[in-house]
């Protein structure tokens, strides 16, 4: 049986006043499965040449947050699945943001993440 899916792409955007950006992840939700996760996997040579002057470090624990919201932790974690992936994928002025949420259906839906964060890597 296919069940519907949404997903997003989590990117570091070091200057958020000209758009470029670094996808460093993917979040999927799962309604019908009860399943929201994420597969973070920060790049950090190409961070640093991308921006210089942001620490690594920095950035990845501000990105370690993510799962643990995804995973029940915190006061955001406390929320229903599908308000913690709205609320993770809604818009944000930082330097991490979401893209735009996207639509798919599927029978396994940490199969689906895997193979979405695999994409990241080509």
């Amino acid at each position: 049986m296919l069940h519907a899916y949404n997903y997003a792409y989590v990117r570091v955007v070091p200057r958020i006043e000209i758009g470029e950006f670094l996808n460093v992840g993917v979040i999927l939700f799962c309604r019908t499965k009860r399943f929201l996760d994420v597969r973070i996997a920060l790049p950090h040579e190409r961070l640093t040449r991308m921006a210089p002057y942001l620490s690594p470090q920095t950035i990845q624990a501000h990105l370690d947050l993510i799962p643990q919201i995804c995973h029940g932790d915190g006061p955001i974690g406390q929320l229903e699945l599908a308000e913690r992936f709205r609320w993770i994928v809604a818009p944000h002025d930082t330097i991490i943001q979401c893209g735009p949420a996207h639509t798919g259906l599927c029978d396994d839906p940490l199969a689906t993440l895997e193979r979405l964060h695999a994409a990241l890597s080509l």
